[in-house]
């Protein structure tokens, strides 16, 4: 075989495996698969002289499994079809296996609303005792509501803020914990932290409270997380399935107390409780849980409507379809990822101490496989050109 034979085969098996890998890592274009849908109103403008934070970057292969990264409807083969909801996506998990069992576009990213509050929980969790004592500022209770009533400067347990958080979702409440995490913005890192160390690559929180801010951003899949770390906390468990809770009288105000938002506590057979949430850009957005027939499942819906039916009602009719999905046997579609937050803290992925006002970075998986198909690719394209090289100049000084 001629040398000019020899590169061209080179060059045309280059091709092939260049041309090959294409098709093979391309990732599936669904709804709102980088950034949640243009918001309606203001609320998300960066502060002036700042600029809009970028969207987060979408990993090469779908979180949880590669049906997960499909687009509408994912179920099991040979299951009936999911209910029909006005929720733009969802996800139906297994709480205790991590299972996804069926879900709706599981990482379009949509924003969580108080949802969020869920990661905040965690991490005063994580940082507080229960019987800890906080003090709110004055700032704290000025929030934009819904509040919980606090007043500056009166003392509040951890725990009642932990159930005025969640079960009447206190935008207060939310500020005075930032305030004890060390202000609002190390509260975002902190939560971003958090959300990293779980595996949540499509969230960014941007406030404490759910409130729409710039670079906002979540997915079901990543609250089905959040939330699946979070029933594993006695304290947050026992919060969202409180029916009513009373604050003791002081400093001359008198005793008050608050029932619990989630309208299938005690209605839903089993409900464990959950959390609910509203703003005009994220619409209604729902996570709940409940146990029958020794199984305990969660669902998470994002951007959904109250009509024709009340978004808690939809929920049931989900969980419905996941505890029959569940007892048909019939498989799931894809799991939830472990907690992986030593892996963070050896690599210092960037990711968790970024700003809402900055993209993380690749997170502590990718950092272990930088090289990843492309670089292998390269390596090889350099190694037969070598090889190519080598054999040519064999050849020349042979004809000489």
């Amino acid at each position: 075989m001629r040398v000019g034979g020899v590169l061209g085969v080179v060059l045309i098996l280059l091709s092939g495996l260049l041309l090959g890998a294409g098709p093979a890592t391309a990732v599936q274009t669904c709804p709102d698969q980088q950034a949640p849908p243009p918001p309606v109103d203001t609320s998300e403008q960066p502060p002036p002289g700042q600029p809009s934070p970028a969207p987060l970057p979408v990993p090469a292969e779908p979180v949880g499994g590669a049906r997960l990264g499909e687009c509408g409807y994912v179920y099991p083969a040979g299951a009936s079809s999911p209910p029909e909801t006005t929720a733009a996506s969802w996800v139906l998990q297994n709480l205790d296996t991590g299972a996804v069992l069926a879900a709706k576009n599981p990482h379009a990213r949509e924003r969580p609303a108080s949802l969020i509050k869920t990661l905040l929980a965690l991490v005063v969790i994580d940082e507080f005792k229960p019987g800890d004592v906080i003090h709110p500022t004055l700032e704290d209770a000025s929030q934009e509501c819904t509040c919980l009533g606090l007043a500056a400067g009166d003392s509040y347990t951890v725990d009642q803020l932990l159930h005025g958080l969640l079960m009447h979702s206190g935008n207060d409440v939310a500020h005075a914990f930032a305030t004890a995490l060390g202000g609002v913005p190390e509260t975002l890192r902190k939560m971003n932290a958090m959300a990293a160390s779980l595996g949540a690559k499509d969230t960014r929180a941007a406030t404490p409270s759910g409130l729409d801010g710039p670079g906002m951003s979540t997915s079901a899949y990543d609250l089905s997380l959040i939330f699946h770390a979070a029933m594993r906390q006695p304290a947050f468990a026992g919060a969202v399935s409180t029916k009513a809770y009373q604050f003791p009288a002081q400093n001359g105000k008198p005793a008050f107390s608050i029932i619990n938002d989630n309208k299938l506590l005690g209605v839903y057979p089993g409900f464990l409780g959950g959390k609910t949430g509203f703003t005009d850009d994220a619409r209604h957005t729902y996570v709940g849980g409940a146990a029958q027939g020794g199984r305990r499942l969660a669902v998470v819906m994002m951007r959904a409507e109250m009509r024709p039916t009340q978004v808690v009602q939809q929920a049931a009719q989900l969980l419905d379809y996941g505890f029959a999905l569940a007892k048909s046997g019939k498989g799931s579609v894809g799991q939830l990822v472990e907690p992986q937050p030593e892996a963070q803290a050896a690599t210092g992925d960037e990711s968790a101490q970024a700003s809402p006002g900055t993209a993380p970075q690749a997170g502590a998986r990718t950092q272990r496989d930088a090289f990843g198909t492309t670089g292998w690719l390269v390596t090889l394209v350099v190694a037969l050109l070598i090889g190519a090289g080598f054999f040519l100049g064999r050849h020349r000084r042979r004809v000489r």
